[in-house]
Parts: C-alpha cells; structure tokens; sequence
C-alpha cells in the first residue's frame, strides 16, 4: 500500500480559513455541504467487537493506551470492564449456556473476554445466513459458542477459551482498536447499526449498493441462494459475481438496480476502489493478476493472502456497473466518470491517484488488499488500522476536506458474540430461517417484495441481521458524539439519495425506501472543524 497521506500536506497548508456553514449553502448541487463521501467498507466485525467496553480501556503496558475525553459518552455495550463495578454481560453472560458445551466443543460456554494486541490474529467465526439466526437463540442471544464459534487459538494465547468455540464471545479495545476509538472521540459513533439482512460478506456488499439481495438473473453452479417463494432466488451465502474473470465457480449476477445506475442517471461522479483490482500491477513479491498477493505487516502466521476478493466487489453482480475484465481506465482523469472504460469499478491506488490528480469523484467506495481488510482468519485489526489511518489522514490533507465525509462501516459480523438483537424489520420463512424457529424469521407480517413486482414477499431476507460499527469522520460529523438513531448498511445510500440525488430511491423492494440516513451523525449548523486529526496508522495514537 503506498503512502498516500503524505500527498495532501502542501495542499493542507494552502486550503484557506475555516469556512462557515453559509459559506456553502449557495452551491445547490448537494442538500448539505458534503460534495465528496467516502465510504470505506470492512469486513467482519460486531458492535461489542470492537466498542463492547468503549471508552474503558485496559491500557495495559506495552500497548498504545486509550484515556477517553473528559463528557465522553458511553454506549449501548458492556460498560465498564473494571472488576468491581463490570455488568452482567461481562461476569454473568447468557452464553454460560451449558448447551454451549458439547462432545465436540466442550468448555466452549463463556463470558466476553478482552483479546490482548498480540492476539489481533484470530480464527474466522462462522457468519453464515442461518448460523447467525440459531445464535439469536429467538432473541436471548445466548448459544453464540454452540452456533458461530470457532476454535483459536490466536498467537500466544492465554485464556483457555480461546482454544474452544468460546473464542466467539471474545473483544478487543482501544489498545488494539486504538485509531477507531480515537476517532470516535473526535467524530461522531452510532451504535445501533445493524447488517440489513443476517448472512456473510456478498449479503452485506451488495446491500450497501442496492438494498435488494433477490433477483438472481444469470448463474453458474449457483451456492449460497435460496428460493424467493415466486420462482426466483435470494442470494444468502457468498456466491462469486457473474464473468468476473477472477471469480470462482459458483456465480451469480444480479437483476434490478444500484445506486451506481442512479448516480450515473444523474451525471454523478462515483466509483468502486478495489485493492487489487488491477491486474497489471506486479507486487513487490512478483504477484500478479489474480493472484496478486500481501502478507500482513504484524502477524506472519497469517502468510500470503490474495489482495482481490471478487465476492467482496458488489457493482461487478451488475450486468450495468461490471467491469469482467478489469478493463484500466482511459486516464487518471476519466477516473469516475460515465463512458470511462472502467465503468466505475477500479484498484483502491487509482481512487489516490484520481484524488491526487484533482478528479475527486463525489461518492467513492473503498475496500482494501485482503490482508488490510479486518476479515478474522486472514487480517486482523492492526492490519486494517493502518488502511483505515492512510485514506483518513490523506484525505485530511486535501483542499476538498471541508466538504468531505469519511464513512467506515462493515458488511457482515463475522458471527462475533453481540449482545443486541436488532428489529425484524423483514420477515421470511424459508428452510434456511431459524431466528424464530425452525423456517421462521418473525411473524410473516412485515415483507419487502423482490425485483420481481409479482414478487409481492421475497423470502431469504430476513433482517435487520447483527450489530456493526459505523463511524462517520468529517467537519461536518458530531465531535465526540454517540448517535443512537437504528441504521442498517442501506442508510449509506439512503444518504447519497437525499444529498444528491433529490431524495430518489432505488425502489423495487429495496431496503433504502424505509431507512434511516446516517445525517443524525452530522451537524450542518456548526461551524466545520477543518484542522486535521492525524494519527499514526502503526498504533492509531495522534502524530
């Protein structure tokens, strides 16, 4: 990964005075004044993953302590982890469930318990569609160990629990998280964000995009679908996108639309930044094409790992907004733009080097290399913080900063142990089901119809699913500020609906019309905080 936040420097020194909210209210082409939002997406993390204790931290010595603001807000998570005041969730937690324990997992049945820095690498949990429901345990939220645990153990692990599937009810804190709890102190936090739907990393990534994860159209040796009840399929497991040519077996493409099709009606800059998008590039290693591949700066237990993930790229399932071939762009300055042979989908070092070159697209999507992405088993916190650090201190550093939002959220919980179940705001009943009972996601009562109008109820829906981070950094974000407002991943869109697009939805049964947006966690009657908030990408302290 280069180092791009050093790019910006000389043009932070030149951006001007700190700018009033009038300043900006004059330029009609956005409803507020963010031009430009970032979106970097993660993989594979709960709420109590990672802010299960915010803002206590253990600061143990030898990593990076945490100490919180003065007025720092708490949220809806453990509490306090110091022995003498910590909550039933930390000493008498409902996965002390002895049907936790079984012939082939026992002692698997545990409270939360903290995961030091040096255990930053750890086992992939199962994160299945209908794995995560069983853990739901019909809202008790109790046989997380039994239903999504997987046995560590990380490097050099102490507790005893991490070598069964109570590894599942395991968290870190702002010693390890330390750039993620440092910007919630100085932007804002929501914790009450959930996956739209249960299920793995396709549900999630395609979401994002489009809130809609029925309409099959094409397949090939289709996995991970279930039936929509009308004749058609709901995609609930993590089938490669249709004719990219580095996807696997299983494939699908999707019918329907994105919020690419709508930006693009609109004459709206985007694009989707993929680290190793590129087939060109020759890594340092001599890796190349497809299989271009990193390895992990702090654990090399976790050896090579290949830099694109094609499951984890969401426009390429669209016949509308693929690029198969992964096809370069004309220039670095057509980057974005309608009619660039790219067609909107590109490596995340294009996304540096558009921004760079002064072509900073109005709506961009970031995923990293492999290796930096937080996926448990194959990256890991440390790893993913100096991804996350490099794209918030360049773009900290560029003249467009005033009127930019930096958004990271996840797209799926890795089946980590959270202790809150959110709303069923989508039912389904399909054999895949279980959050209710057997076949049963809820009631039946609630439904969202497909791609398909005569669709009326498409089933393997069921959602909201478990509980992510989601942060939003910008002048215009909360400062120290913990928003409450219920979110899904759908409420990114939803945003880029209502500032750019009039409030346009991409309807067809998706989960933008009855969202929520992420604006709760701006305030665009405060004059924008402009200075930038640099912080170091190997420990997450301030420079």
């Amino acid at each position: 990964m280069r180092q791009w936040w050093i790019v910006g420097l000389i043009a932070s020194l030149v951006a001007g005075p700190v700018l009033t909210p009038a300043a900006y209210a004059a330029d009609p082409a956005t409803a507020t004044p963010i031009k430009h939002i970032v979106i970097i997406f993660g993989e594979n993390q709960s709420f109590d993953h990672y802010f299960g204790t915010y803002p206590y931290a253990l600061n143990p010595a030898g990593e990076p302590p945490f100490h919180a603001l003065a007025n720092t807000p708490t949220v809806n998570g453990y509490g306090n982890p110091n022995p003498a005041v910590a909550s039933a969730l930390l000493t008498r937690n409902p996965n002390l469930n002895p049907l936790n324990n079984t012939t082939a997992t026992p002692d698997s049945a545990a409270n939360p318990f903290r995961f030091t820095r040096l255990q930053g690498w750890t086992e992939d949990m199962d994160h299945d569609y209908t794995a995560e429901q069983l853990a739901f345990d019909e809202g008790l939220m109790d046989l997380f160990p039994l239903n999504t645990g997987s046995a560590g153990p990380p490097p050099s692990a102490p507790p005893a629990v991490v070598l069964t599937n109570g590894q599942v009810m395991g968290y870190f804190d702002g010693n390890t998280v330390t750039a993620l709890w440092n910007y919630a102190q100085h932007f804002a936090l929501n914790d009450n964000s959930f996956g739209t739907d249960f299920g793995p990393s396709t549900v999630g990534a395609i979401n994002l995009i489009s809130g809609q994860t029925n309409g099959v159209g094409k397949s090939l040796s289709p996995s991970g679908v279930v039936g929509d009840g009308n004749g058609g399929l709901t995609v609930i497991g993590d089938p490669d996108p249709y004719a990219d040519v580095c996807s696997g077996n299983s494939t699908v493409q999707m019918t329907g639309k994105n919020i690419g099709d709508l930006l693009n009606a609109a004459g709206i800059t985007w694009g989707w930044f993929a680290g190793g998008f590129n087939l060109q590039t020759v890594n340092p290693n001599g890796s190349t094409a497809c299989n271009r591949y990193s390895t992990s700066q702090f654990f090399s237990g976790i050896g090579n790992v290949n830099d694109y993930v094609p499951h984890h790229t969401p426009f390429q399932y669209y016949a509308s907004t693929a690029n198969p071939s992964h096809t370069r762009p004309t220039s670095v300055r057509t980057i974005g733009h309608q009619g660039d042979p790219g067609n909107h989908d590109y490596d995340v070092d294009d996304f540096f080097d558009a921004v760079s070159a002064g072509n900073f697209p109005a709506v961009s999507f970031l995923k990293a290399i492999a290796v930096q992405d937080a996926h448990p088993g194959y990256s890991d916190p440390l790893d993913e913080q100096v991804f996350v650090v490099q794209v918030a201190n360049f773009l900290q550093q560029q003249k467009e900063w005033p009127s930019t939002a930096l958004v990271i959220l996840y797209d799926d919980s890795d089946g980590w142990y959270d202790h809150q179940i959110g709303p069923i705001v989508n039912t389904s009943a399909t054999s895949a089901d279980a959050l209710t009972g057997s076949g049963f996601c809820g009631t039946g009562d609630t439904a969202l119809p497909g791609v398909n109008p005569a669709t009326t109820h498409a089933q393997g829906r069921c959602g909201h699913g478990p509980r992510q981070p989601l942060l939003v950094i910008s002048p215009w974000a909360r400062r120290n500020f913990v928003d409450h407002t219920l979110t899904d991943q759908t409420s990114v869109i939803r945003f880029i609906e209502d500032n750019w697009l009039k409030g346009q939805r991409i309807k067809q049964g998706s989960y933008d019309t009855i969202a929520n947006s992420i604006s709760s966690l701006f305030d665009f009657r405060q004059v924008p905080y402009t200075t930038p908030y640099l912080l170091n990408e190997e420990t997450g302290e301030p420079k």
